[in-house]
């Protein structure tokens, strides 16, 4: 399974890649392997301030409805418009044209609180037990 090593995940399977004070989300290859073929991406506003933990959009696909928990606490700076017509790009590719938004990180320690790619394979594994 692909999980880059340049960004840091959540227990809840999105990642974040920050970028000076901005941080790009979205949903892990593992997540995307669980939901199967995406059909409908529903995110916040921009200027929604969101907050770590909290659900801010959900993702639809054949198998399930899922909530997207909030990463990081923060505004929401902008939104992947292009999933509103083109939910697939997040199964094709998930870590790229598939992001779902940016934060504007107003908290960085909470970015150190997430998994690096090595804590995240071991929650990964610790789910097939």
């Amino acid at each position: 399974m692909n999980i880059p090593e340049n960004l840091r995940y959540t227990k809840d399977h999105e990642w974040v890649k920050v970028d000076g004070d901005v941080a790009t989300v979205g949903v892990s290859a593992f997540a995307v392997e669980q939901l199967g073929d995406i059909t409908l991406v529903e995110m916040p506003e921009v200027g929604d301030e969101i907050k770590a933990g909290e659900a801010m959009g959900t993702v639809e696909s054949v198998k399930a409805v899922s909530d997207m928990y909030a990463p990081i606490s923060g505004t929401v700076k902008t939104i992947n418009e292009e999933l509103d017509d083109a939910p697939e790009k997040v199964n094709e590719d998930c870590y790229g044209a598939g992001w779902m938004l940016s934060i504007q990180i107003s908290d960085p320690a909470e970015v150190e609180a997430l998994f690096d790619s090595a804590g995240y394979k071991d929650h990964v594994a610790s789910l097939d037990d």
